[in-house]
């Protein structure tokens, strides 16, 4: 998994609730087994109209919003189904930075196992960011190690990221990284278990 330490980059509003994974990512995409790819078919049924042609009244469709980093959404981000596949369309699409008031419990657990970091900010925040954009292109940093969000204006918001989950992402670790973190433990471990195989000494 890519460590996330900061990042500076173009913001995204997408002033919406309640956006569910279906709508992250409809059903339709699901059928690739790589976590890439998926990027293109991000908020498909929003982005695009029924022709296949570009949806310029969509949000992430202006120009402004083009190659964001950063997604500021609505309350309850990524409720609906469990698909591991929502933080994968978008990352794949540019994002890896989430900010919203909530998030869906299990959305939320994902991110961080795919290296997306969903912040939790409360709404004046949220508005606060909403406000200084005022409609232009607009850019944040967003920094890890210090927990904080900034614009280079003057705006500077703190954020909580629980420490573990902190840790995992500053070094890049999924779940997998983190058990081979122990590898000698376990290697040590396996070594001084008697074998479970049946001796053939003397059998034909």
């Amino acid at each position: 998994m890519t460590p996330f330490t900061s990042l500076t980059a173009p913001v995204a509003f997408l002033d919406r609730a309640n956006v569910d994974t279906d709508q992250i990512i409809p059903k339709q995409f699901l059928k690739r087994v790589e976590r890439t790819g998926f990027g293109e078919f991000l908020f498909f049924d929003w982005r695009f109209n029924a022709d296949g042609t570009l949806n310029v009244d969509f949000e992430l469709n202006t120009p402004d919003m083009a190659g964001a980093g950063i997604l500021v959404a609505g309350k309850n981000f990524g409720s609906g189904s469990s698909r591991e596949h929502a933080p994968w369309a978008l990352m794949d699409y540019g994002f890896r930075v989430i900010i919203a008031p909530s998030f869906a419990d299990i959305f939320y657990n994902n991110c961080f196992k795919n290296g997306l970091l969903p912040i939790v900010l409360d709404d004046p925040s949220i508005e606060l960011l909403r406000s200084a954009a005022s409609g232009e292109r607009y850019v944040l940093t967003v920094d890890l190690q210090t927990q904080s969000i900034t614009d280079g204006k003057g705006i500077e918001i703190a954020f909580l990221v629980d420490a573990f989950r902190r840790h995992c992402l500053l070094n890049g670790l999924d779940d997998i990284g983190l058990t081979l973190e122990h590898a000698d433990d376990i290697s040590a471990y396996e070594s001084m278990r008697p074998s479970r195989m049946p001796s053939l000494a003397g059998q034909r």
